[in-house]
């Protein structure tokens, strides 16, 4: 267990560090803020979605939108809360009217999200959809491992990684809520089982 008070520092630091080094300025002229995360700093699962919507640069808070709301429906599904786990992005600021990230957008938030994760150290990491997955496992479709754990080594440390399709897939996809549920299921196990 770590000093959670230092834990929450070290990720109020990073927050610090990206807005003195000026990270992607152009797109944080169209934001309204970072948004950094938030949950457990010593959650045992990690959820990396891609970037922040509308909603979540009003708010400053990830996955509060629709998405946000089938993600919490999902965590209460298998009796967990959003206080639980922690929940992030790879690029920090939202994207003029929320097109996907440039690559270099990703590539100079990266080094922040490697950040977040060795401070909080979860027990598995979930990248949420294709952007959020593609660092961790390039080369790979979601549609042939999602829900699948994958170990895989990363900055010197093996890391969990199951990839799920991003809530956002099931409010346009009603067949894949059913599908998300079944490979939450399989992490709340997998977490069980560890």
């Amino acid at each position: 267990m770590q000093d959670m008070s230092n834990t929450q520092h070290q990720l109020d630091q990073i927050k610090v560090d990206i807005l003195k080094k000026n990270v992607c300025p152009d797109l944080a002229k169209t934001a309204q803020q970072l948004v950094m995360g938030a949950g457990d700093p010593d959650a045992n699962i990690m959820f990396i979605g891609e970037a922040p919507g509308k909603k979540e640069d009003e708010t400053g808070l990830p996955f509060v939108g629709a998405a946000g709301k089938f993600l919490d429906e999902m965590l209460a599904s298998v009796g967990m809360h959003r206080d639980q786990v922690f929940i992030t992005s790879i690029v920090k600021y939202r994207p003029p009217n929320n097109r996907d990230p440039k690559p270099e957008e990703k590539a100079a938030f990266l080094p922040y999200l490697l950040q977040q994760i060795a401070i909080i150290q979860p027990t598995v990491i979930v990248p949420l959809g294709r952007h959020g997955m593609e660092y961790f496992l390039p080369g790979v479709r979601i549609s042939d491992i999602h829900g699948q754990l994958q170990e895989i080594e990363f900055e010197g440390r093996t890391l969990k990684v199951m990839p799920l399709y991003h809530p956002a897939a099931a409010l346009y996809n009603g067949s894949m809520r059913q599908t998300l549920k079944d490979d939450f299921l399989k992490l709340t196990q997998l977490l069980e089982a560890a």
